[in-house]
């Protein structure tokens, strides 16, 4: 009996990984947790944006980080919490509420996402005003360390990374 060739292993090796890396993606979740909800809905075709998703690899690479973000904050007394992520499920609540509740966002299609006590403004809006507007309301709401704009403003190109279709 003939033993297989090292180029025929290599063929085979090859082959094979492609079959694996194009037939599955590696599944992605929310691993942390992290809030992401949407808020306001009228304006028809806004991209959804994806959500907080996690490879396995990925949240091995950044669980250490996410474990230790905050902590000398907390430990000079200058925090409540002992880490900055601890905020966002308290955070993205009153930051939905308040966007509702003001009025002048009724017309746009928004979601908000919390990480590290900052808040990522995802969606559409119909004007930069209305962009601006949002931004600076969200800033007021307590805790809030920070606000990452990624509006789209009217028929602009998006901003951010859209959710995948799901596959049938």
């Amino acid at each position: 009996m003939k033993k297989p060739s090292l180029l025929s292993f290599l063929f085979f090796a090859l082959f094979s990984a492609i079959g694996t890396s194009a037939g599955a993606q590696e599944a992605r979740t929310n691993a942390f947790n992290d809030p992401f909800v949407q808020v306001t809905s009228a304006i028809a075709g806004c991209p959804v944006p994806e959500g907080p998703l996690y490879t396995e690899q990925e949240v091995r690479d950044v669980a250490h980080v996410r474990a230790q973000h905050g902590g000398s904050c907390y430990r000079v007394g200058r925090c409540r919490l002992a880490n900055s992520y601890l905020y966002d499920a308290e955070i993205i609540p009153r930051v939905s509420q308040y966007i509702k509740l003001d009025g002048r966002f009724d017309d746009t299609s928004v979601w908000v996402q919390g990480e590290r006590r900052l808040v990522f403004l995802k969606g559409c809006v119909k004007t930069r005003e209305q962009s601006e507007a949002l931004e600076k309301a969200v800033w007021l709401v307590d805790d809030v360390m920070g606000v990452v704009n990624y509006l789209r403003v009217g028929d602009e190109p998006v901003r951010y990374v859209p959710a995948q279709a799901e596959k049938k």
